[in-house]
């Protein structure tokens, strides 16, 4: 009797799409998951000011980006590829996948260009070029390689891109480098005798996390896309190959881009080793089933290497490539792909059927023509934005920062740590009821709020110059400002102090000064700059029913850590103040 175990031919077939589209999926979902990469990377890399900005273009690469290559983009890549027209939204349910599938690999080679041109850009001249790019400038590109095979037609061999290594990552990197050579560098980035300034992103760990997350989503981009079975039998040696030489790749960039800096400057540079791994993993993209062991560790030493100089190179060229665009995507993929018949096997060559020299023909074909076309159209969008006005935002808007211009937001709003009242005790929601005991041992009521300085605050109706309850008047009946400069991190303390004694309001600053505490020397991919301008904390305080040396005493003991650098306190008087409520005058203002 014949096995039940025994399945058809077509339910074996059947079984198997089944498989490979699950492993599409997976491989599509673990791209997807690369934008949080860039967004953290990016982020990072930006100032403060800027963050939010640089994380609403990475969510619209996405989701203009898509839309925009459903609608359109999938439809020109098919007819530069000569397939004819025809939509996407009319296709067969189940070659979406396929699509979604193409689809992430385009919006990867979109994103790459939001952070070559950080810090300068208007929104809506970058949503246009992504608008672009995915409709247009990425399939053009996709059309005459994978879908097409223009570059084997013209020279009689296959170009060999396996994952994107040229042609998304290349790509990207390249349109990044145009748009931001054509739009000029940020604000202060370099002297007027052409001498660089060093702008330090605002986040090290949020830099070096979005390369972690990114280097996760390779592996979807790298060895997903090798199909689990391919031509009825399970495809094992290739998606081994894969997976060995993207991660010996990845390793070796990082470490060859850390001792390029460690012979620059004498230090590993935490930046250049996250950007050198990045490299490695680019450098390998086009080639991961094609390469030997040995030609992974090549590869990716050489894309890690190449990246400190290669970012010299550009800002020596004038060129601000704010998050290193270029030599981590660009010149890498450009790099990766061209050692293709280096570092191939001899079975890879003989699979497309070509010599050393026929490949490295091929090869040299498809990555001209893809920069020449990326840097065309990429140039002429950009150079008909920056005649319209429409590229850079304005001086005042850069030097406050694309976060309020752009998006009326702040990205780090609050600064201090405890939400605290400044009428002695802590502000707890709404719901709870003004005559609830207080954290500081006091209860308020309608009437009045029992102070923990020993006084009471009546209602607003009486004269805060009145005798209090400990038979004087406060600062000689006078108005005083209290202004203090501390370290940031001690705010809350500060606050915290402050209420306990009851200080009645406050203003707090951002500032930056220097003082006793020493300079500090920094690095930012290998350059070494000075920092003698230290961020500090201003808090003013006006008292007049609350004795100066109280407040002054609460904030030193708050602020004080007993190393350089923990700020001064001064007092003044005040000649008057005015209650723009009220029209209150002097201490009943106050």
């Amino acid at each position: 009797m014949e096995s039940t175990l025994l399945q058809s031919e077509t339910e074996i077939e059947m079984l198997m799409e089944a498989v490979n589209y699950t492993w599409i999926l997976v491989a599509t979902f673990l791209i997807f998951f690369m934008h949080a990469g860039f967004a953290m990377l990016e982020a990072g890399q930006v100032r403060s000011k800027n963050v939010a900005n640089q994380l609403t273009k990475n969510l619209l690469t996405w989701s203009v980006g898509v839309t925009v290559f459903f609608l359109i983009g999938s439809t020109i890549e098919g007819f530069v590829a000569g397939n004819g027209i025809a939509f996407q939204f009319n296709a067969e349910a189940v070659s979406w996948m396929d699509w979604l599938y193409g689809a992430v690999f385009a919006m990867t080679a979109a994103t790459i260009v939001s952070g070559a041109v950080a810090g300068r850009a208007k929104l809506r001249a970058y949503v246009t070029y992504t608008f672009l790019l995915a409709a247009v400038i990425y399939p053009v590109v996709t059309g005459m390689t994978w879908a097409g095979g223009h570059i084997e037609a013209i020279t009689g061999t296959p170009f060999s891109d396996f994952a994107g290594g040229m042609i998304v990552h290349g790509m990207g990197g390249i349109a990044g480098l145009t748009a931001a050579w054509i739009l000029g560098p940020r604000m202060d980035r370099y002297n007027d005798d052409g001498s660089a300034n060093v702008i330090p992103g605002h986040s090290l760990t949020f830099a070096v996390l979005g390369t972690l997350i990114l280097a996760f989503g390779w592996y979807g981009f790298n060895v997903g896309t090798s199909a689990i079975f391919t031509d009825g039998s399970f495809d094992g040696a290739v998606l081994g190959r894969v997976a060995l030489t993207t991660t010996l790749s990845m390793a070796c960039g990082a470490m060859g881009a850390g001792l390029i800096a460690l012979f620059k400057t004498g230090k590993v540079d935490t930046l250049y080793v996250a950007n050198g791994l990045l490299a490695g993993l680019v450098g390998i993209t086009a080639i991961p089933d094609a390469s030997s062991w040995l030609g992974a560790l090549l590869v990716g030493t050489l894309a890690g290497a190449q990246l400190p100089i290669v970012f010299g190179l550009t800002e020596r060229m004038g060129i601000d490539d704010v998050c290193a665009v270029f030599p981590v995507h660009g010149s890498a993929g450009v790099l990766g792909t061209l050692l293709f018949p280096v570092v191939a096997t001899d079975g890879a060559l003989e699979a497309i059927g070509a010599t050393r020299a026929e490949a490295a023909v091929a090869q040299v074909t498809g990555v001209v023509a893809i920069t020449v076309w990326t840097v065309v159209a990429t140039g002429i969008i950009w150079f008909i934005f920056k005649l319209a006005g429409q590229a850079r935002v304005t001086p005042e808007h850069e030097r406050d920062g694309l976060d309020v211009s752009e998006h009326g937001v702040d990205t780090y709003p609050e600064f201090g740590q405890p939400d605290v009242a400044t009428d002695g005790g802590e502000r707890f929601g709404e719901s709870r009821s003004s005559s609830e005991l207080r954290s500081d041992g006091g209860r308020t009521t309608d009437d009045k709020i029992i102070r923990t300085d020993g006084g009471e605050r009546l209602d607003e109706s009486r004269s805060s110059s009145e005798l209090r309850s400990d038979g004087g008047k406060p600062n000689d009946g006078d108005l005083k400002m209290i202004t203090a400069v501390i370290r940031p991190d001690k705010l809350g303390d500060v606050k915290k102090g402050l209420a306990e004694i009851g200080a009645p309001s406050l203003t707090v600053t951002n500032v930056s000064g220097r003082g006793s505490q020493p300079a500090k020397k920094g690095q930012w991919r290998g350059e070494e700059y000075t920092v003698d301008l230290h961020q500090k904390v201003k808090v003013e305080c006006v008292v007049a029913d609350i004795p100066a040396q109280d407040v002054v005493e609460a904030i030193g003991e708050a602020a004080n850590t007993g190393e350089p650098g923990d700020g001064k306190i001064f007092v003044m008087p005040v000649e008057d103040a005015y209650q723009v409520r009220t029209g209150k005058t002097g201490q009943d203002a106050v």
